[in-house]
């Protein structure tokens, strides 16, 4: 029996390794992402505790200056959170867009190995067919020559039918 060969397994060779790049872009876009959030909640978590201290000064003896610090330092954080929060948004974008390239490429690479299948399909049923004929040739040959060894010499069998040459 013949080797099956795909004649296009160089790309689907190459549309795997796109799939591969595609995943780690995916993955190092995910990273940013996480990093991008967690400076946010970071942010939060400063400005919480600005507005926390700002509480305890005014409880306390009230210094303006200290005051004055406290709520700038929470206009400040206002304006941090709001960039990072267009930060975020962008990290997630290009998340989406890396998401977008995999599925993509997924979908290719699985079409691909679907033309692949096909392909081994046909080959097997091409390598039936051709069996099949070989089969089909042995058993002429063989039923011919039975005939022939029964002393029929008119070319017909046993029966007295008649026998392909």
């Amino acid at each position: 029996m013949a080797k099956f060969r795909y004649r296009m397994q160089s790309i689907l060779d190459i549309k795997y390794q796109l799939e591969t790049q595609a995943k780690m872009e995916l993955g190092k876009a995910q990273m940013a992402l996480n990093e991008e959030q967690e400076k946010l909640r970071r942010l939060i978590e400063r400005k919480t505790n600005y507005l926390e201290e700002g509480r305890r000064l005014r409880e306390n003896a009230i210094s303006v200056n200290d005051l004055r610090d406290n709520r700038n330092a929470v206009l400040i954080m206002d304006d941090l959170i709001v960039a990072q929060r267009i930060e975020v948004v962008k990290a997630e974008e290009v998340v989406e867009l890396a998401r977008q390239k995999l599925t993509e490429i997924m979908q290719e690479r699985k079409m691909h190995e679907k033309l692949k299948e096909k392909a081994l399909l046909e080959f097997l049923e091409e390598e039936k067919r051709a069996e099949a004929k070989v089969v089909d040739e042995l058993t002429s040959y063989t039923y011919g020559q039975r005939g022939k060894e029964n002393g029929n010499g008119d070319g017909s069998d046993e029966y007295g039918h008649a026998v392909p040459d």
